[in-house]
């Protein structure tokens, strides 16, 4: 991996800000693993950056390859619509980027397979 590429994790949003700490320890977790990676989070609505935002810094900073990975349990509209519209809009807006949309977390076998194993693993929360 080289430093010119960029992740960004795309999640829905919201205003409240622990919602977004699963999504920021993600992208701190990525960054521990491979600090070459420059990692950003983007919301599609209540809460910023939005995906343009994100991807404009990461051009910014001289990153030419971004993946976008959707942290989207199922595959609705706005998977489906709403972010390829603002793929395109954005691979328009830079043109010498290489944006890659990647498969939502949800359809990953790796992830099914983890939450399975979090589902049967025994725990004390909400246990009397």
């Amino acid at each position: 991996m080289s430093a010119h590429r960029g992740i960004v994790l795309f999640a829905h949003g919201s205003r409240d800000a622990r919602w977004r700490e699963p999504v920021e320890a993600v992208a701190a977790r990525i960054g521990a693993l491979d600090p070459t990676v420059q990692v950003r989070c983007a919301y599609l609505e209540a809460a910023a950056p939005d995906l343009p935002g994100a991807v404009a810094e990461l051009a910014a900073a001289g990153v030419s390859e971004i993946d976008v990975l959707p942290l989207f349990l199922g595959v609705g509209k706005h998977l489906r619509e709403d972010l390829p519209r603002l793929a395109q809009e954005l691979q328009q807006a830079h043109p010498a980027l290489r944006l890659t949309l990647r498969t939502a977390v949800g359809e990953s076998p790796e992830f099914v397979d983890l939450l399975a194993r979090l589902a049967l693993k025994n725990s004390t929360l909400g246990s009397h």
